[in-house]
């Protein structure tokens, strides 16, 4: 808040976004969690399940329901769509004078199908295809370490490093022993064009030798989704010049991708990461689910 010299007190102020859809694949913890994100931040949601989940989110949504009753909340703050008939889901991203925003969370296909289809604003969460750029410049043990910890941690989430882009400078040194880490830790290395682009989610990885920061940046345009990139390297010029010329969501230097994670970063818990440009980007948690609105007082004041 701030004050002008026209004698105006001005506030700007976080307001909920209205009702939020949000519609997701598989997971049916979502359902807690965007449920309980999206009421923290005064948002209505409604939300819509994968058809092989949907019991098991219908009872995870009537304990939620329990809970707003138990808190004299609406229990209509938190909705659950009662069918499987993707018929409901074509109407529904129509419904521009009901739906404020739609959060879709799964595989490329619906999140695809959402943003072409639909006429209500979306906040995108597409495919997590992760590089990680290992520099002439890398620390070697810094490298393995960060390298193996982005891959096989967890190989399930959008965060897990898909692709290994390596210097020509050290492709037959630090490059070879990575390779090697890898193998040995039981991932498959996959070359060439088939496997770029590619979002495994699994104990596979495409590696592919670049000749120098630029070619790697070229090649994260063309085969990246924008969602999370890293670079491994001692050389502070080529770190900026990688955080420079790339526009993903999330950008690392001499860190694990699976750091890629709302409560990682402090924000708490999230629904998902938005790789769009518009309003959230990044990890989109309780603040991202909000917008905002100015309140300014006066004393009878007029403008000149």
């Amino acid at each position: 808040e701030w004050d002008m010299p026209s004698g105006l007190h001005i506030q700007r102020v976080a307001t909920p976004l209205g009702v939020v859809w949000v519609i997701y694949e598989s997971r049916p913890n979502v359902t807690a969690d965007a449920g309980a994100l999206c009421l923290k931040a005064g948002n209505a949601v409604i939300l819509r399940g994968g058809s092989e989940s949907f019991h098991s989110s219908g009872a995870i949504h009537a304990c939620l329901v329990k809970g707003l009753e138990a808190a004299d909340l609406p229990k209509d703050a938190i909705q659950l769509v009662p069918t499987r008939d993707r018929a409901a889901v074509s109407e529904m991203l129509t419904m521009t004078d009901s739906i404020d925003v739609i959060v879709p969370r799964g595989g490329k296909g619906l999140v695809g199908l959402v943003q072409r289809e639909a006429r209500v604003p979306v906040f995108a969460h597409l495919e997590g295809i992760v590089h990680i750029f290992l520099d002439k410049a890398a620390d070697p043990a810094k490298a393995l370490d960060v390298v193996l910890n982005a891959k096989t941690r967890r190989t399930g989430i959008c965060g897990a490093a898909e692709c290994l882009l390596i210097h020509r400078d050290i492709a037959d040194g630090l490059g070879r022993e990575v390779q090697a880490a890898l193998t040995a830790a039981g991932v498959e290395l996959r070359e060439g064009a088939a496997a770029w682009g590619q979002e495994f989610l699994d104990m596979v990885m495409a590696v592919r030798v670049v000749d120098d920061l630029d070619a790697a940046i070229a090649h994260i345009r063309q085969y990246g989704s924008n969602h999370t990139d890293a670079i491994l390297t001692e050389d502070d010029g080529a770190r900026d010049r990688f955080f420079e010329r790339l526009d993903s969501a999330i950008l690392m230097h001499n860190a694990s991708t699976q750091f890629a994670d709302g409560g990682e970063f402090g924000m708490g818990a999230e629904i998902g990461i938005a790789t769009g440009k518009m309003h959230a980007r990044g990890p989109v948690g309780a603040a991202q689910l909000t917008s905002f609105k100015y309140r300014v007082e006066g004393n009878g004041t007029t403008r000149a």
